[in-house]
């Protein structure tokens, strides 16, 4: 693990590997680098992989303040910045997801390409924003810790078929800081997706779960630049779940579209 401070926060990531494009990954809500663990293992063997720690996960600082998808995707293009690490595919999971998607609005002369998987929701008349709004109200309560406990268990849940990654996963997600957890749900809820969909100017694939949280159609609608599609048999972790089928799509979206191989 490598770590380095922007404005007295420290960021950690992981790093290995050689070879253009450089990859960097982008975990999802309350989660950390090591849920890339089967796409580091892959794609480190041919190209530069960087996975980040977002700032209040894993092994980065998690300070007392708001946390903004913005900021999250400041935060990323810094860092790619400080490792000089130049037109990289930006690959985000869920919150991670919305975050790429954003560094794609802010910073278009970073990413090559950017994959988002099973993405946050990017509309807002997607019925899981409504759900993630009432949810961050609810965190608010009494019963918080019951209600956070259950939403892990249910975004955890196809992880059943391997009992230790399930397990980890769920620890590592209940592990994040209770004001994180929060500020992060709460800054999906104001995040303008469909600003950031439409201000993408580069290559982008988004590979939905088996039941997706986003709606393939409204995503193209958006903007066409945004390619779609779609694991079998896998849920909301499906870089965990159906790793073959993830890399394989991201390879492939990649010769078509960035002429990488």
């Amino acid at each position: 693990m490598g770590a380095i401070a922007r404005d007295g926060v420290t960021l950690a990531y992981e790093e290995s590997g050689d070879g253009d494009p450089p990859f960097v990954f982008v975990h999802g809500w309350t989660c950390n680098h090591t849920h890339f663990a089967p796409q580091l293992a892959h794609f480190s063997a041919r190209h530069r992989v960087v996975a980040v720690d977002l700032r209040g996960h894993g092994r980065s600082d998690a300070p007392e303040e708001p946390y903004a998808i913005a900021t999250f995707a400041d935060d990323v293009a810094w860092l790619c910045h400080e490792l000089g690490v130049e037109r990289p595919v930006v690959v985000g999971h869920s919150m991670g997801g919305a975050v790429v998607l954003e560094l794609a609005a802010r910073h278009p002369e970073l990413p090559r390409a950017i994959v988002m998987l099973d993405a946050a929701p990017v509309t807002k008349a997607s019925e899981a924003a409504a759900i993630a709004a009432e949810l961050s109200k609810n965190l608010r309560g009494p019963d918080a810790a019951t209600i956070r406990a259950a939403l892990v268990d249910q975004t955890t849940a196809t992880l059943a078929c391997e009992p230790s990654v399930q397990e980890a996963v769920r620890r590592d997600m209940l592990a994040t800081a209770d004001h994180v957890a929060l500020s992060c749900l709460e800054a999906l809820g104001d995040w303008d997706g469909e600003a950031a969909a439409r201000g993408c100017t580069v290559p982008a694939l988004h590979i939905g779960a088996d039941d997706p949280i986003n709606d393939a159609a409204a995503l193209r609608a958006l903007n066409p630049l945004i390619r779609t599609g779609q694991t079998v048999g896998a849920g909301h972790f499906n870089q965990l779940e159906a790793p073959d089928q993830v890399n394989a799509m991201i390879e492939r979206f990649l010769l078509v579209t960035a002429g990488a191989p």
